[in-house]
């Protein structure tokens, strides 16, 4: 899930969200679901569960942090207080099992650098009562800000791989040229700069093996072998295309 989409949920769910004047946030079951990355449903039955005499993982994930149960009734339509929507949040991400949501832990992870009472808070722009000359900037502002910024980073991020990617095909086309050299008998290439060439994937040890038979080629034809200073491997030598071409065809046959 990408930062567009959570902020996309984020503005969704920004009317089912809230925080009073002392500071405590809480939120409804369904955007607390929305939140964790499942359906309203399932937490309703996990709530409803703690009457019973099995209840659910989640019921007794809450009621061991303090709750009762008829706190879990009442927060169906009442809402869920900021440190149970935390535990919620904690156990889809890591304890739910099969049931875990990569969006649970994502928001989880964000959760836990800031609480989640603080987070509610900074979403809705709630801030400790100001004096009449100062002004605060509207729920709705601050949500659609956040969700801008959110979106912006994620689309530059996206044109710095872009432009990552780009980099790499320069720079890849930049060593097959440097590895070429014109001569009177035609192009020469070291053996990673030919394999380059060719699109071709190449390890240390197979290019030694093959530049060991193009040297002998070579000897054998009487041509001299130019070699070059390469950072990789020190002194690499330059063979001709020809040469190139009859040991990797002999090597792919």
């Amino acid at each position: 899930m990408s930062q567009i989409q959570i902020a996309e949920i984020i503005e969704q769910i920004s009317q089912e969200i809230e925080v009073d004047a002392n500071g405590q946030a809480k939120a409804s079951v369904r955007a607390t679901a929305r939140l964790a990355g499942v359906d309203d449903e399932s937490i309703r039955k996990a709530l409803k569960s703690s009457a019973d005499l099995a209840p659910s993982k989640l019921a007794k994930e809450l009621m061991l942090q303090g709750f009762e149960t008829a706190d879990l009734t009442e927060w169906k339509t009442k809402g869920i207080p900021d440190v149970a929507i935390a535990i919620i949040l904690e156990y889809y991400a890591y304890e739910a099992g099969r049931y875990c949501t990569k969006q649970a832990r994502l928001i989880c992870r964000s959760f836990n650098t800031i609480g989640i009472r603080a987070w509610i808070q900074n979403k809705l722009g709630w801030t400790k009562p100001a004096s009449n000359s100062e002004t605060a900037m509207t729920q709705i502002q601050l949500l659609a800000a956040i969700a801008q910024q959110m979106a912006q980073q994620e689309q530059h991020l996206l044109q710095q791989q872009q432009q990552q990617t780009e980099i790499l095909h320069r720079l890849k086309a930049v060593e097959v040229e440097q590895d070429r050299v014109n001569t009177p008998c035609g192009h020469k290439y070291s053996v990673v700069g030919f394999a380059n060439l060719q699109g071709l994937e190449i390890s240390v040890k197979e290019a030694g093996t093959k530049g060991k038979k193009a040297s002998a080629l070579c000897r054998k034809q009487g041509i001299e072998i130019e070699r070059i200073h390469d950072p990789r491997f020190g002194q690499v030598g330059l063979y001709p295309e020809s040469v190139l071409i009859e040991v990797f065809k002999a090597e792919q046959s």
